[in-house]
Parts: structure tokens; C-alpha cells; sequence
């Protein structure tokens, strides 16, 4: 998380700090007015720079995720551009109409416009002050548009198959606003290093727009494969799925996942890998809880021969430090990265002394029968709490299991809540932040 904060904080003070050297918040005479002229600029220059940027990251460039830990952290700080651009958006569109609303009451008198101010134009500043009002116009349009698909992105309850075609069509409103940004960006800032970061921040962001509508985002990672085994555990409610991978997919790591996609209709899942990869055995699986209106239909949509295609790998949460020792914590389906990773060190033991923690609030013999194979066969221990039996799991009692656990890394997958209360408790009791590893896997 903190490269991301870095990362954010970045985005913000480094256009502000330029433009700065462009322009003042300050301006002489101050009056309400001027100080609206100059707000919106900067605010316009922000708000179209922090979208540029959120385009750019959904493009999963998985050359980026190293610096940022794995496209799950690239989606959290792509949420949260989301959300400053929404809330820049509303501040910079408020500034412009509602100061012509409060004219229009009579609350303010609005100065006299200059007289002359368009003889001796070039043709480029004539051309650009004759689109004024149009660019004005389309941009208040595009921000409605925008704003409303902001929000659906953001309700959690809006289904997902919903939100991947609504989301893509942030992409046109971006394009609008570059035409906006183009013709009222004062003309001045252009030949300053603001301006030279916002053209290069627009015309990557243009051609970023351009490849998420012509549906080509991920579409070089992306390989064919056809479904070969699917096994049902009832009890609890998930689904184990095996694919037969074509040529081209590059390999995995334990501990990442791919976006699977099954159907038009629904588009690309996210899903973590449950197996480790051998290049004589070209297979993979996935493990599946019906736990939303896609996942809970999957039983009955995937059959034997379907052929599908799978997008990635992405992630950066491969078990990979120099601690002696490892703490897992896997609650719910947040066991199937450590499932990958169980069968990955059957085939290649590793030194490190791992206990492993699976807490669940559902059982099913079957499935724990083949969780404590894969644990034996790995020589990691295991640790099987049931909710109705065992009680919470908590930090206290991951400690008097492992009595030595300060000198280990703590991964955990699961709940964000319960993450973040166990990193809360474990930092409280001295483990440096840096060795407690959470996947972020929310993808919206």
C-alpha cells in the first residue's frame, strides 16, 4: 500500500508544483472572479490529468506491477483516481455553472467583459476561442456522463457483468473531456512544463481510450483453452475448475491469477490460480465459491469441453522473502493462492518452516481431506479452524501456535476487514509492515 499512497500523492503534487510556475492562486486583483478563472484552470488541469492516468492503469500494464506489488494494488490506485476525479470534476463544474447559476440569481454581478479582446488573434488562438463554447457545452455533457458511471463502478451491488460494458464507456467520456481540456487549457500553459506534461498525459491517455474500446486491453496475454474437469464440494458451495491451456501461456506463479473468460455476455473474470505450472503439463485450475450473481450461475454454465480463454498472469503475491519462516492465513476461498503454492512445493520443497491457518465457516470433508494431502505433501503445517467450532481467528492465537512467528512474513488472503485487523494487531506487537503481504483482490 505504501507505493500506492507514494504513487498518489505524486499524481497530485507534481502537476500542482508545476503549475504553479505557470500560474497563482493569488491573482491581482483578488476578487471572486479571478480567483474562479484560475481555480478552474488548475482543477481542469488535475482532473483531466488524474483520468489520463486511471486510463493508462486500466490497461493492466503488467510491466508496472513490480513497482506497485501486482495489478491488484494498480486497481486500488486506480479506484482511487476514480474517486478524485469525481470529486475534482464536481468541484471544477460547480466553479463554472454554478457561478453562472448565482449571476442568473442575482447573487453576483459579473465584471464587464473587455471590449477588443479578439482583434489581433492568430488563427490557432481565433480558432481556439471560436470552439469555446461548444467545448464548454459538450464538456458539461460528457461530466454528467462521467459522473454517473463513476458511481455505478463504485456501488458494489451493481452486477459485475453490468459494470465491465457501463465502465467502458468511460473511455468516450474521457475523449470528450480531451476535446474540452484542448480548447479551454489556457493558451499560455502550453509552452511551460505544465503544459508539456498535460500533452503527454492526454495523448497517452487518447491512445489508452482508443485500444479499451476496440477491446484489445490484455489482449496479448491472453491464450485459448478448453475446460476438462469440474468438481462440485456442496458443503460449501465452490467449484473446482480445470483448463487445458493452448500454446502461449507464459507460465505462473503460486499465489497469482488470471482473468477467465467463459461467455460474451459476461466478459473476463478475475480468478486465483489454484495450481502450480509445469510446461510438460500445460493445465490449470481454478477454485470458484458462489458468492455473487456470476459465480453462484458458474455450475451450471461451465461444461466439459467449453472452450474458454484465460488472460494473465498477474500478481505479485508469490510468497517471495528472506524470512526463515512463513505465517499463512487463508479464510474462506482466500485459500486457493495457498493451495497453488502447497502443490508448487510438493514438487519443489523449500527450506522455510511454514504453518499454514485455513479458517472457514463452511466444512466439507472432501475438501479438507485434500487440503491436509497437499499440506502433508508440502511439509507445511496446518492449522483448520471452523467458525462454529473454533471461534474467531485472531492474532493471539496465531501467536501461541507459532511461538517464534516474529522472526516470519505473515501472507494473508481473505476478508479486507479481517486483513487488516490482523496486520493492525500484528504491527501493534512489533512486526514490521513491510513483512505482512495481502492481496487486494477487488477489481472494482
Amino acid at each position: 500500500m505504501k507505493a500506492i499512497r507514494l504513487s498518489f500523492l505524486a499524481i497530485l503534487v507534481v502537476p500542482t508544483i508545476l503549475w504553479l510556475f505557470a500560474d497563482t492562486w493569488v491573482p491581482e486583483p483578488f476578487t471572486y472572479f479571478s480567483f474562479r478563472a484560475v481555480f478552474i484552470q488548475y482543477s481542469g488541469v488535475i482532473g483531466i490529468g488524474v483520468m489520463s492516468i486511471a486510463m493508462l492503469l486500466a490497461l493492466r500494464p503488467h510491466r508496472l506491477e513490480p513497482m506497485f506489488h501486482g495489478l491488484d494494488k494498480m486497481y486500488r490506485l486506480h479506484k482511487w483516481l476514480g474517486i478524485t476525479a469525481l470529486v475534482v470534476a464536481i468541484v471544477h463544474w460547480w466553479w463554472a455553472q454554478g457561478t453562472k447559476w448565482m449571476v442568473g440569481w442575482g447573487w453576483l454581478t459579473r465584471p464587464p467583459r473587455r471590449t477588443g479582446g479578439g482583434q489581433g488573434l492568430g488563427h490557432v488562438d481565433g480558432w481556439l476561442r471560436s470552439q469555446r463554447g461548444f467545448a464548454e457545452n459538450l464538456g458539461e455533457w460528457a461530466f454528467y456522463a462521467v459522473v454517473v458511471l463513476i458511481v455505478l463502478a463504485l456501488i458494489k451491488r451493481f452486477p459485475y457483468h453490468l459494470f465491465q460494458k457501463t465502465h467502458k464507456w468511460l473511455a468516450v467520456g474521457y475523449l470528450v473531456l480531451v476535446y474540452h481540456a484542448l480548447i479551454l487549457t489556457k493558451t499560455s500553459y502550453w509552452a511551460q512544463p505544465i503544459g508539456w506534461l498535460l500533452a503527454i498525459l492526454l495523448l497517452s491517455g487518447t491512445a489508452a481510450a482508443f485500444w479499451i474500446l476496440a477491446g484489445r486491453v490484455g489482449a496479448g496475454r491472453r491464450v485459448l483453452g478448453t475446460v476438462d474437469a469440474l468438481t462440485y464440494y456442496p458443503e460449501m458451495r465452490v467449484l473446482e475448475t480445470g483448463i487445458r491451456l493452448e500454446e502461449g501461456w507464459p507460465g505462473h506463479a503460486a499465489g497469482q491469477f488470471a482473468f477467465v473468460r467463459s461467455s460474451r455476455k459476461e466478459g473476463a473474470h478475475p480468478y486465483t490460480i489454484a495450481s502450480a505450472w509445469t510446461p510438460e503439463n500445460p493445465h490449470i485450475v481454478f477454485i470458484t465459491k458462489a458468492l455473487g450473481d456470476h459465480t453462484s450461475r458458474l455450475r451450471e454454465h461451465l461444461k466439459i469441453g467449453l472452450p474458454v480463454s484465460v488472460e494473465g498472469p498477474y500478481g505479485c503475491f508469490d510468497f517471495a522473502d528472506g524470512q526463515p519462516r512463513q505465517i499463512w492465513v487463508g479464510a474462506g476461498i482466500g485459500i486457493t493462492p495457498f493451495v497453488a503454492r502447497l502443490k508448487q512445493l510438493a514438487g519443489a520443497p523449500d527450506e522455510k518452516a511454514i504453518d499454514l491457518f485455513h479458517t472457514t465457516a463452511d466444512f466439507e470433508q472432501a475438501a479438507i481431506d485434500k487440503l491436509k494431502a497437499d499440506a502433508e505433501a508440502a511439509g507445511v503445517h496446518l492449522h483448520l479452524l471452523v467458525d462454529s467450532k473454533d471461534g474467531r481467528l485472531d492474532g493471539e492465537t496465531i501467536r501461541k501456535a507459532v511461538p517464534d512467528w516474529s522472526s516470519a512474513s505473515l501472507w494473508f488472503c481473505g476478508p479486507p476487514g479481517f486483513g487488516k485487523a490482523l496486520r493492525d494487531d500484528f504491527i501493534r506487537h512489533g512486526l514490521p509492515p513491510d513483512r505482512f503481504h495481502q492481496e487486494l483482490f477487488h477489481m472494482r
